[in-house]
């Protein structure tokens, strides 16, 4: 029965990339502007580009020897799966951020000659590509391979490998780049020569404003879309392998993630039009009643699908779990970087940055327990229902609407360009004041996303996990045991607790290196370039790009070695009980880093930005340079070590599950 329904994920993906194509058209659509105004947006898009097709070639190189390794080990099956997954987030990425530099320019000049309304559908626009080419491109890479592998499971999990790869080089490597960016941009203009953030005086601007689009779109892009499809490769691989599934129903659940994803790209659709119905209404509950109508949508349109593909099962209550789970972590997220916490961090900066250091630290750390507690209540919750099949089918759940939830984050960037693009164009105030409130329902999107991806990316992984250990104990023909009183588990949690602090510190380090250079590049700028400061003169903007680019590339390669070469080393060198500790302390170590490191750097952000407006003193005062300071240190927290942390427990998980047959 379930042959005669194969194609149709693949064939939604399709029809998924075509809605995208059409909203590229309707953005193309849109004038770009003055002969001044587009030159600028030339430049980010010109940058930014040139550094994905570098960053391409230095992941083309690691992914072929990866490849060759899992096809001398593995096979060719997997060898392939991997090729398909790397080129499916790949792809994704590339198209997604191409559509947004072309769409950050056009807001610009929508929120000058058209409105707000105008301006948010642009941005949104431009946004909503990023996300379909997501799901889309998910449901067509692993539903062509499912269909094409006759649902073999562990060639599949080459899949969820592949885009990990591209994720954790994305992720890190735009990271790095933006944030190099960002710092410098902000401590040399703001702080030393005192003008206004996106002057186009600063020749850090561009570069900063190119980061935004390699590090928030095309990065989270590539995170969102390996836990995605981890998710989905967890629940094919436990539902293939654990004994306590019966016969009658182990196909259907095999296939069940595939769908529940194809049904979610539908209701991600439906939630991209309801924002543009509302658009009329504020940016804010436009995106919020898109938000809420989709997984509305897809929980019930689930219920009828699982009653039909495994009937009389508990699955649809975790997969509701999880779809519930993702959207409550996201809400406690924007409310430590959005609410009374920032006020009271900027009210901290009237004593200095010391006080603002220390509120920001505090308030990241008490962030992090609801969400962990929530997390522990989406597997106890699934785990009854459904046994280790329901942690991971919550996780499908909570990604299924990856449509919409990652056009609302990828919006955030659009439309914090489409600021900069108004300033550095000397467009008039009042275009500013409509890009501003875009750029400030965006920073919210994207803290929810960080929210809604840290919890994505623990559930995924916890359910690779899973499948890991049901794959070893199939092998093995026993239980493989991962109790406290075994030593050589212990040996393993202390070594997967570590490797996140040591992957957070190198990334840490990357953006202090690159940002000091970058900032000497500024300052050297404004001392040797006569009338520079005075607007009479042209930044050197490319020499400053290249800084950045430069950094980025060098730094991202080690973090991605350790990744990938950690649990093959523990694995073989160790045994299996060992890797099996060592994700789970890597799995708790990098859920707690990236949820504190995110919210303490999107409080501080939101901090600086709440003085901004006008509040306790506004710019120029002692207390806004104090929440400078803590937003400088918050960036590499928030865009660089936080979302590291997602990407590397994933990675470490599939490459172990890819492995267990060896072990």
């Amino acid at each position: 029965m379930i042959e005669s329904y194969l194609a149709i994920p693949p064939l939604l993906g399709f029809v998924g990339l075509l809605v995208a194509l059409g909203l590229y058209i309707i953005v193309n659509r849109f004038p770009e502007g003055d002969e001044n105004v587009k030159k600028i947006g030339d430049q980010i898009h010109l940058g930014a580009m040139t550094f994905m097709k570098t960053e391409y070639l230095y992941l083309t190189i690691f992914a072929v020897v990866v490849i060759v390794l899992v096809w001398r080990s593995l096979g060719q099956d997997t060898a392939i799966a991997v090729l398909a997954g790397a080129l499916s987030s790949s792809i994704a990425g590339w198209i997604g951020m191409y559509s947004a530099t072309k769409a950050n320019v056009r807001t610009a000049t929508a929120a000058s000659e058209s409105g707000a309304e105008t301006a948010l559908s642009v941005a949104f626009y431009g946004g909503s590509i990023m996300g379909l080419c997501v799901a889309s491109l998910g449901l067509i890479g692993l539903g062509s391979l499912y269909y094409l592998l006759s649902g073999d499971a562990h060639s599949i999990e080459g899949f969820a490998m592949g885009a990990s790869i591209v994720a954790l080089f994305s992720r890190v490597g735009g990271g790095i780049y933006t944030k190099s960016a960002d710092v410098g941009a902000d401590l040399v203009g703001k702080l030393e020569a005192g003008i206004p953030e996106d002057d186009p005086r600063n020749p850090g601007v561009i570069a900063d404003n190119v980061g935004d689009n390699v590090g928030d779109i095309a990065g989270m892009g590539s995170d969102i879309f390996e836990s995605y499809c981890g998710s989905m490769v967890a629940c094919i691989a436990i539902a293939s392998t654990s004994a306590v599934i019966a016969e009658a129903n182990r196909e259907g659940m095999m296939f069940l993630p595939l769908a529940l994803a194809s049904i979610g790209l539908i209701s991600s659709i439906i939630g991209i039009i309801v924002v543009r119905i509302f658009s009329n209404l504020s940016p804010a509950l436009a995106m919020r009643i898109g938000t809420i109508a989709a997984p509305i949508l897809f929980v019930s349109a689930a219920y009828f699908l699982i009653n039909f593909l495994v009937p009389e099962s508990n699955i649809w209550l975790a997969v509701v779990c999880g779809s519930a789970g993702g959207i409550v972590i996201g809400l406690i997220t924007e409310y430590y970087t959005g609410s009374k916490p920032i006020v009271k961090i900027a009210e901290s900066g009237q004593t200095g940055p010391a006080t603002v250091m220390i509120t920001g630290l505090s308030v990241g750390m008490q962030s992090v327990v609801i969400p962990v507690a929530c997390l522990a209540l989406i597997i106890f919750v699934s785990t009854n229902l459904t046994g280790l099949y329901g942690v991971g089918i919550a996780a499908v759940g909570m990604l299924s609407t990856v449509g919409i939830t990652m056009a609302i984050d990828a919006y955030g960037p659009v439309a914090d360009n489409a600021g900069g693009i108004a300033e550095m164009a000397g467009m008039p105030p009042e275009t500013r004041e409509i890009t501003d409130e875009l750029d400030e329902q965006g920073n919210t999107t994207a803290a929810i996303g960080k929210g809604f991806a840290i919890g994505a990316a623990a559930l995924a992984a916890l359910a690779i996990i899973a499948a890991f250990v049901s794959t070893v104990s199939a092998n093995r023909g026993e239980d493989l045991q991962l109790l406290l009183d075994n030593p050589m588990v212990l040996i393993g949690l202390f070594i997967g607790g570590a490797i996140p602090f040591l992957i957070a510190s190198i990334t840490m380090t990357a953006v202090g290196d690159a940002a000091f250079e970058m900032i000497n590049e500024i300052r050297r700028q404004f001392k040797e370039i006569p009338g520079l400061l005075e607007g009479n003169a042209e930044p050197d903007t490319a020499k400053c790009v290249d800084i950045a680019t430069s950094a980025a590339l060098k730094k991202m390669l080690i973090p991605g070695f350790i990744a990938v070469s950690a649990p093959p080393l523990v694995g073989f060198i160790l045994g299996p009980e060992s890797l099996g500790g060592m994700l789970a302390g890597g799995l708790l170590a990098c859920v707690l880093m990236a949820l504190f490191m995110a919210n303490a750097g999107g409080a501080w952000d939101n901090a600086k930005k709440y003085i901004e407006k006008g509040n306790l003193g506004g710019k120029g005062t002692d207390t806004h340079a104090a929440a400078v300071v803590g937003d400088t240190v918050g960036d590499p927290f928030k865009d660089t070590s936080g979302p590291s942390m997602n990407i590397l427990i994933n990675v470490m998980a599939i490459v172990s599950l890819v492995i267990a047959p060896l072990l």
